[in-house]
């Protein structure tokens, strides 16, 4: 798995695209197009989220700033994305709660100085990683070891099989993965339930609209 590859579904993300991030991306085409509403990915967040958490593809940080964090202190996070302008504008976003900030590629091992947390989030990172479904589990197997027994590992992902598209998700995904900004026509429930099965003791995935929310239990 190349870093040039992976880079390729990272590199959209300039500070201009970021600005618009959360209206374009989380708002109109996480309801409109995958079928899967900002607010019900932030209670998501809130049922399995940790005050020692660790942020894999963190975004804009969006999820992280409107979930509930189970702590009256501040939480302790640390976030993790391979493209700087989406690091340095999570970590300010949420600056709040003095975010540790490392620059890495979820596809490699990860070194980032950190480990022990309980829970770790991914969401929208998946489809956008290059490789088949099954190729992605590295990134499972990179996380484990940064994560206290049991700690959960969470998040969410675009599938390209085994789901309903409507009109405006076929166009955004032939286009998206025409692009190399998504990897994801060949994901589906079944591959995605396999490398959750050999990496975690327990699972669990729920199937809202063209995406899946998945838990696993380290």
């Amino acid at each position: 798995m190349t870093s040039e590859a992976a880079h390729a579904g990272s590199r959209i993300y300039t500070k201009s695209t970021l600005s618009i991030y959360d209206i374009y991306v989380l708002r109109f085409s996480g309801r409109f197009a995958w079928q899967c509403s900002a607010p019900l990915v932030v209670d998501f967040y809130n049922r399995y989220i940790s005050a020692n958490h660790l942020e894999v593809g963190v975004g804009t940080g969006y999820f992280l700033d409107k979930c509930r964090f189970p702590s009256y202190t501040s939480p302790l996070l640390a976030l993790v994305d391979l493209n700087p302008n989406r690091l340095q504008g999570a970590a300010k976003r949420l600056s709040r709660y003095s975010p540790l900030a490392y620059q890495a590629n979820a596809l490699e091992p990860l070194s980032i100085g950190a480990t022990g947390f309980d829970s770790a989030g991914l969401s929208y990172l998946l489809h956008s990683l290059p490789g088949s479904m099954l190729r992605k589990g590295i990134v499972f197997k990179n996380l484990k070891s940064l994560i206290n027994k049991d700690g959960v590992v969470f998040g969410t992902t675009i599938l390209g099989q085994g789901v309903k598209h409507n009109f405006l998700a076929r166009v955004l995904m032939k286009i998206y993965n025409s692009m190399g900004f998504f990897s994801n026509w060949d994901d589906s429930l079944p591959d995605l339930e396999n490398i959750l099965k050999e990496n975690f003791r327990e699972y669990s995935i729920q199937g809202v609209g063209c995406m899946a929310l998945f838990v696993g239990l380290v």
